[in-house]
């Protein structure tokens, strides 16, 4: 079969690291399409894989400029498609599914935020798109016909034991003698953050005092970092910064694709922003597997208290492993799920 995936992010890239070279030891042929947005590029080059860049100028935030870049994008795919005629589509933007109508090419839009998170999304890529492919948690709003479910998370294709395998080796720059914590300053300026805030410059000071006196502190930002906190930036290959996380005492962040990443690792994670509360699978993995902690803007001092209490806490990373260990019996790699649901071309619409 010849697959087409489309990227755009870089949790896009782990999502399918594992499963593109599985289709193609099967003898299938894949093709890999990127636009630019952080370090996917970098990704994809530290990883030697083949692509192109569609998109090579970056993501616009305001709704005009998406919907012009948008339909530039629909063009070049559907010129692409012309000529490699893929049997499948799959990814994570509306692209595919705009072209894949027009074509007649079945498309899988594989999301796992909820339809009323990322409402511009839901209407642009879901009309169109053969298959929604999402967590059972996961609202797809009125296009819940088209879903297929099951039970997990993006971040099991990649950090389920059976494909992932902890290094202690590449944490390159981070002294492993002491305890350490990871913080993460994610951007917020998506069209969908729009009034959602996350750490400012006053949290992240009080986050450091709590935690050095305990341990060292390491921060990885989206965002250009304050110059006082640059002392802390992690420098380490951005392939191994899960080889990081899990090793980590501590996971605090506004990113949420971080926090639930800590989380099916082990690592106690604790996100913070006005986004907590409002997506499913964040929601089950802190109130069914007690595995992170979600903290809106308005609540720094609950915060606070919930890292003193959890710094504090003895064998923290032991009882945190019994946790995952009772999600992880009850979640699929979903790696294994998606190779086993395109090759068999989205005919079967049971759930998992």
């Amino acid at each position: 079969m010849r697959f087409l995936f489309y990227m755009g992010h870089p949790a896009h890239f782990h999502l399918f690291k594992n499963t593109i070279p599985a289709l193609t030891e099967m003898g299938h042929e894949v093709k890999v399409l990127i636009k630019k947005k952080d370090i996917l590029e970098n990704l994809l080059q530290n990883a030697g894989w083949n692509y192109l860049n569609i998109n090579p100028e970056g993501r616009a935030d305001n709704k005009f400029s998406i919907a012009l870049k948008l339909l530039k994008r629909d063009f070049q795919f559907v010129g692409i498609c012309r000529k490699f005629k893929p049997d499948l589509m799959i990814g994570t933007s509306a692209e595919i599914s705009h072209a894949g109508k027009l074509l007649g090419i079945k498309s899988i839009v594989v999301n796992e935020d909820d339809a009323e998170v990322v409402p511009l999304f839901a209407k642009l890529a879901y009309p169109l798109a053969t298959k929604i492919l999402a967590p059972h948690c996961c609202s797809v709003g009125r296009w819940q016909h088209k879903k297929i479910g099951y039970k997990g998370y993006h971040e099991l294709a990649y950090l389920h034991p059976d494909n992932f395998n902890p290094d202690k080796s590449k944490l390159e720059g981070i002294d492993t003698s002491r305890p350490f914590y990871i913080l993460r300053f994610a951007k917020l300026t998506a069209h969908h953050d729009e009034g959602r805030k996350g750490i400012n410059t006053e949290v992240a000071q009080k986050l450091i005092h709590i935690l050095e006196p305990h341990g060292n502190v390491y921060i990885t930002s989206e965002r250009e970092l304050e110059p006082q906190f640059e002392k802390y930036r992690i420098h380490i290959n951005p392939l191994h910064i899960h080889d990081a996380l899990y090793y980590a005492d501590m996971y605090i962040g506004d990113s949420q694709t971080m926090a639930a990443e800590a989380a099916v690792l082990g690592t106690p994670s604790i996100r913070f922003n006005d986004f907590v509360g409002q997506i499913s699978y964040l929601n089950e993995l802190e109130d069914e597997f007690g595995l992170t902690f979600g903290f809106k803007t308005s609540q720094s001092d609950e915060m606070y208290n919930k890292v003193n209490q959890l710094i504090n806490t003895n064998d923290l990373k032991s009882y945190w492993n019994i946790k995952r260990e009772a999600m992880l019996k009850k979640c699929v790699d979903l790696n294994m799920f998606m190779i086993k649901l395109f090759t068999g071309a989205i005919e079967s619409k049971k759930e998992r």
